[in-house]
């Protein structure tokens, strides 16, 4: 007799981390400590023009960060990492993930959303596009320069569309750092980070039609999120681009040649991926009806190991939320309100220890909230999903000829 597949349960969110600026992935380290990415604020330096809203400009600034939750205390450790973003501080470009590695080194992949000329011509700062190594988590500002991703996409462009790119999500295995590039819509890797980029493997695009205009046109991968899987494969999740329609968004398994598969689809703007122990595999939605559509409110799906089984576990809690990690207790944290500046938060969602397929995790939530303290013992910061209300929408118009907001 096969064992009961068990499907999460959320008993209680707690924010962890708030005023953040542009959160983005999350990590932790051997001594369980969490760590989050913080993409800035951008400032008052060079522009380049924004992806994603036409006639405006990304601002620099060095005011991207890293931040630590250790024990109940959130630090930022690492400050004055190089950002770009709009006069109010959103949208921002800039350090999108960390990882460690096997000995506790940190890494990290700064983003740029841009043609890498733009920041050799007109920002003149080179760490953007860039793998980085963190030196220490004083709260100073020190790295290294390890490679240069910008550079492999302005004299390769694999994919073929615009010489666009935006390091987004990394993972580091058996001593090598594998880089999602957003912008490049590609899978690069970097052995014992140095030397030059190999390309893996590129995403495919898609052709659809335009609901606005009834044209046919080329629909962007956008690859957001790399995970491993149960398997020992990779597994790579996208947002989509322009139109920005729901339920297009695929979940790619790299085959044994490392071509990219259709591992699950019809989900909306995937924003992350994390494998639990059982095999089952969560799925974190940006934006859950559409970037284009009215509402910013994203989505946490949990897909059964089988994958027959697709649960909703949160919703509306979650405010285009970027980022998603798996704790050793099998407790989930996001990133939330990640392309807002002084506003980002983290969430730890903790489960119920047992709960099967067949219950209905939204009916039970109203009666676990308001029942516990937050972190800092302000119940304020366990949220009531019908109490609750951001009130946000970014509003403006996306340009059809980019992949995402902020994304590319």
């Amino acid at each position: 007799m096969s064992e009961t597949v068990k499907t999460p349960q959320i008993s209680q969110i707690e924010v962890l981390a708030s005023n953040l600026d542009g959160p983005r992935k999350l990590s932790f380290d051997s001594d369980g400590s969490l760590y989050v990415t913080e993409a800035g604020r951008g400032g008052t330096g060079a522009s380049v023009p924004s992806p994603s809203q036409p006639g405006a400009f990304l601002s620099y600034g060095a005011t991207g960060a890293i931040t630590r939750i250790q024990n109940g205390d959130v630090e930022r450790v690492v400050t004055g990492l190089p950002s770009l973003a709009l006069p109010d501080g959103s949208d921002a470009s800039g350090i999108n993930d960390l990882e460690f590695d096997a000995d506790g080194n940190a890494y990290g992949i700064v983003g740029l959303a841009s043609n890498p000329a733009n920041r050799d011509s007109l920002l003149q700062v080179t760490d953007f596009s860039h793998l980085i190594a963190i030196d220490n988590f004083d709260g100073g500002a020190s790295w290294t320069r390890l490679t240069d991703f910008g550079v492999y996409e302005q004299n390769n462009n694999p994919d073929g569309q615009d010489v666009i790119t935006n390091l987004y999500d990394l993972l580091i295995e058996d001593n090598t750092a594998y880089v999602i590039d957003a912008g490049g819509n590609d899978l690069l890797s970097q052995r014992a980070f140095g030397g030059e980029p190999t390309l893996e493997t590129v995403f495919p695009t898609t052709t659809t039609t335009d609901p606005l205009t009834g044209e046919e046109i080329v629909r962007q991968p956008v690859p957001t999120s790399i995970a491993v899987g149960p398997d020992g494969a990779f597994y790579v999740g996208e947002l989509t681009g322009a139109p920005f329609q729901a339920e297009t968004a695929e979940v790619y398994r790299l085959n044994a040649e490392g071509q990219p598969e259709v591992y699950a689809e019809g989900f909306t703007n995937i924003a992350d991926l994390a494998f639990d122990e059982s095999g089952g595999l969560y799925v974190l939605e940006y934006d859950a009806d559409g970037i284009a559509n009215g509402s910013d409110a994203g989505a946490l799906i949990y897909m059964s190991p089988d994958g027959k089984t697709r649960t909703t576990i949160a919703d509306d809690e979650l405010i285009n939320p970027t980022g998603l990690e798996i704790g050793s207790d099998g407790d989930i944290y996001i990133s939330n309100k990640g392309f807002l500046a002084g506003e980002g938060e983290v969430l730890k969602l903790s489960l119920e220890e047992d709960a099967s397929f067949n219950l209905d995790p939204i009916d039970d939530w109203a009666k676990h909230y308001g029942t516990t303290s937050g972190a800092d013992g302000d119940p304020a910061d366990v949220y009531s999903p019908d109490a609750f209300d951001y009130g946000y929408n970014t509003g403006g118009d996306l340009d059809p000829n980019v992949n995402a907001s902020g994304l590319i």
